[in-house]
């Protein structure tokens, strides 16, 4: 059985700096496609409004955000990627130290 999860994280106010982070997207470097894919995440989609980015998940059952979170630590290309991105990128004020992306509560659901 598959599972979703929705992650959001702001970018700093800087049209310049969205323009390059959107260009950074177009086109992501191969072995951050893999650690992605290699951590069982099957579907990944970033939306963005204004500075409000919103990330939708789709993941395996295998699939763990601890696992994850140290295979990207041991992972050198990981981490340059995630220092580039930090440049763009402003913190929620619900973050703790070493959060970036945000868990979201669901709050509604359509049912038939």
């Amino acid at each position: 059985m598959k599972r979703r999860y929705c992650l959001t994280l702001d970018l700093k106010n800087d049209s310049k700096l969205i323009a390059e982070y959107k260009r950074h997207h177009e086109k992501i470097w191969p072995e951050i496609t893999r650690s992605i894919k290699g951590s069982g995440i099957e579907d990944m989609e970033i939306y963005l409004l204004g500075t409000r980015m919103f990330m939708i998940m789709e993941v395996s059952e295998e699939f763990s955000f601890e696992a994850k979170a140290k295979a990207d630590q041991g992972n050198q290309k990981v981490q340059e990627w995630e220092k580039l991105m930090g440049t763009f990128q402003q913190l929620s004020p619900e973050a703790k130290p070493g959060e970036k992306w945000l868990r979201m509560e669901r709050v509604f659901k359509l049912e038939e």
